[in-house]
């Protein structure tokens, strides 16, 4: 069986450590203008009259618009796919042409937009000018914009894409999971007009995420949701904001500690690594081939060593020890000979010296399990 080779990969820029705590002490400063004191300590809950949700989301939801420079902000309920999905609700009517990148979709987008019942139409967004054609046919109202890396070897970079629809007269939604905090620049900042992430990817409560962006847009996604139950209660709301609060500089870190990784196996520090690479694959792992089709088995023996096996939340609260995964499903969609050869690594809050450690630990396992030479 021939191994396949992994492709170049451009990792999205990421967050310096001394920018990362800028960045946590501007998400201060934003609290501080639409907080009391007090406030930080208690949440209410409930439809209040007036407002629609509970007086603290509404401020969390303030905190946020205003750390973002968007007009306005909502708290969703189910993560960052509820907020996609209510961000492509608000805009879309159903067979409406919309226009994606030409790569495998994140499952749980998929079936977003089949629910929608919108028409996608594919264009390389790496191909400036067939990008610029689809632009100009006129037959877009919106592009949607995955922030995150959907191909190992995609290359383009999203502030452009984001631009280019705005000369255009096409508006964006950016889905920011794994992107938001990691990078210098959200969907919003970029000038989409909804941004798009999970709170719980961001250590905050489970099934928490956000809509950042233009105040109609966001108004709509409030309208839409005038339920009671669908509301995000001020407890939740605090409790994602707390978690914000140490985000920044916990990324920055596990940010570098990747490239340290990755550094390392590159160096041979690991027999039977093949090649390495850092990717945006969901979030930013390294990605390692192994030198055998073996890398199935790769995350049961890893776990024995201290490492997680699969994930929770993909960077929620609960995933501090490394993980040693399978590729993303869409990934494999793209390149299905990439699963018996390869794994993804994410220190998550581990150190370079543990997940190296438990790779050549998890490997002799596994090589010693099969034999010199077998596949």
């Amino acid at each position: 069986m021939s191994a396949p080779r992994l492709p170049r990969t451009y990792p999205l820029p990421t967050v310096g450590l001394e920018e990362a705590v800028q960045t946590q002490f501007r998400l201060l400063e934003c609290t501080a203008r639409h907080f009391e004191g007090t406030q930080l300590l208690e949440a209410d809950a409930g439809v209040v009259p007036g407002l629609g949700r509970p007086r603290t989301t509404a401020r969390v939801e303030a905190v946020l618009a205003d750390f973002f420079g968007a007009d306005d902000a909502a708290l969703v309920q189910g993560a960052g796919t509820g907020a996609i999905r209510s961000a492509l609700a608000a805009v879309l009517r159903h067979g409406e042409p919309l226009l994606i990148h030409s790569a495998p979709v994140y499952r749980t987008t998929a079936v977003t937009l089949r629910g929608l019942g919108v028409r996608t139409h594919q264009v390389d967004f790496g191909d400036r000018a067939a990008l610029e054609q689809a632009l100009a046919s006129g037959e877009f109202r919106f592009a949607y914009v995955q922030h995150s890396r959907q191909r190992l070897g995609d290359s383009h970079d999203p502030g452009e894409v984001v631009a280019m629809c705005r000369a255009a007269s096409v508006r964006t939604v950016v889905d920011d999971n794994y992107a938001v905090f990691r990078v210098p620049t959200s969907g919003a900042g970029m000038g989409a007009d909804a941004s798009c992430f999970s709170l719980f990817k961001l250590h905050g409560p489970e099934g928490v995420g956000a809509v950042v962006g233009s105040g109609a847009l966001v108004g709509r996604v409030r309208e839409d949701n005038y339920s009671g139950g669908g509301q995000v209660q001020g407890g939740q709301a605090l409790e994602a904001l707390r978690a914000l609060t140490h985000v920044p500089v916990m990324w920055s870190v596990q940010s570098r500690t990747g490239e340290e990784v990755a550094a390392r196996l590159e160096a041979g520090e690991v027999p039977g690594v093949a090649e390495v690479r850092l990717a945006n694959v969901q979030d930013r792992c390294v990605v390692v081939r192994l030198d055998r089709p073996l890398a199935r088995g790769l995350p049961e023996l890893a776990a024995r060593y201290g490492a997680a096996p699969y994930p929770v939340g993909a960077c929620s609260r609960y995933e501090i020890a490394p993980l040693f995964y399978r590729m993303s499903s869409s990934a494999l969609d793209d390149e299905p000979g990439l699963a018996d050869w390869t794994v993804r690594i994410n220190p998550m809050r581990a150190g370079a010296g543990l997940v190296v450690d438990i790779l050549r630990r998890a490997l002799e396992d596994l090589y010693a399990a099969h034999g010199p030479g077998a596949s």
